[in-house]
């Protein structure tokens, strides 16, 4: 992608201002996505070989001779919707502080005619939060589960019932603060499933902290240094013996709660990742840069279709409700009049 720090003004818009003179169509936006995918020119993404550009603006590989347009492979494939309200839709999601994004809530700002078309918008980006091969946590690490799901019956802590699991780590620096953060939702507490949550998101050489939980005996075996902290016997409260991790679970689940006003049963690793996308970039001044980051990340993902999303093995209370017109947003209409409020 781009080689050196990207420059608000230059590769993103600092503004929504900007944003709106930058992609007023759906030209100027296919041109940035070229340039985002493509920097140094294209290139086939079958056969890596170079091309030329068709009247019509796709490509044509040299190589093994196929089509290519500048959507294929990504999560605008096949899009019925203008590219410059995904670009809307993007910077909205970005520019979120701490809660996620309702597709509610973005259907009623961009006024569109779908709440389907929302729905499948945010989780196409949040398909694309998350890079591949990105960098594991170093240092100090704290890990622990988490219940979401609210209020349940059932016995307390991981014997709750209705409830999803899921596993959290998080950076802790020294003398206070936090870094980078990982939640995957699993389907156990079991010494394979929390062995494997760490050795996916932690480097080896890492210092790791939980608690006296049996399933994170061995850790030492796979290159860790583990520092079991046994909190029954400490006399203290979980989040005080490990405040990383608790304060991590907190922000997370309070942020779905002001979002969405009841924790998401299904696409649960979604919000998950869309959140951790947020949350380790929490110390950027130029909320343009999450944007660049997202728009970035986006051309390398891969499609993902509306049947694919709504495919689920889980039962459902109510089912999908297929889509209710285009779902293209209104347009406004062009005034050409000098100042027509004047004239009212």
């Amino acid at each position: 992608m781009v080689a050196t720090r990207p420059r608000g003004g230059t590769d993103y818009p600092r503004g929504w201002d900007e944003l709106l003179a930058w992609f007023p169509d759906d030209a100027e936006c296919l041109d940035y996505l070229e340039w985002l995918r493509w920097p140094e020119g294209f290139g086939c993404p079958h056969c890596g070989s170079g091309g030329w550009r068709t009247a019509k603006g796709d490509w044509s590989c040299a190589g093994c001779h196929r089509r290519v347009t500048l959507t294929s492979g990504t999560i605008f494939e096949r899009t019925r919707t203008p590219l410059t309200t995904w670009f809307a839709a993007g910077w909205y999601m970005t520019n979120q502080k701490t809660a996620g994004v309702s597709a509610k809530g973005l259907q009623r700002v961009l006024e569109l005619g779908s709440y389907q078309t929302a729905w499948t918008i945010l989780h196409k980006y949040r398909s694309a939060m998350v890079r591949p091969g990105r960098d594991r946590l170093t240092g100090t690490v704290e890990v622990d589960e988490t219940l979401v799901g609210g209020a349940k019956p059932g016995v307390a802590g991981r014997g709750a019932l209705g409830k999803t699991l899921v596993a959290v780590a998080v950076e802790v620096h020294d003398p206070r603060g936090f870094g980078r953060a990982r939640l995957q939702v699993i389907p156990d507490a079991s010494k394979v499933t929390l062995s494997g949550f760490v050795t996916d998101t932690i480097e080896p050489g890492a210092t790791v902290r939980t608690d006296g939980w049996r399933s994170y005996v061995g850790l030492d075996a796979l290159g860790y240094i583990h520092e079991p902290v046994n909190v029954s016997a400490s006399g203290e409260q979980a989040h005080v013996s490990l405040p990383g991790v608790h304060r991590v679970a907190s922000l997370f689940k309070r942020s779905l709660l002001n979002a969405y006003q009841q924790y998401p049963k299904l696409h649960l690793q979604a919000y998950c990742n869309e959140w951790v996308f947020r949350f380790n970039r929490r110390h950027s001044r130029a909320r343009g840069m999450l944007f660049f980051r997202l728009m970035e990340l986006a051309v390398q993902a891969g499609p993902l279709p509306y049947s694919a999303l709504i495919r689920s093995t889980r039962p459902r209370e109510i089912s999908p409700i297929p889509p209710v017109g285009d779902g293209r947003p209104r347009r406004a209409a062009v005034n050409d009049q000098q100042r027509p409020w004047r004239h009212t």
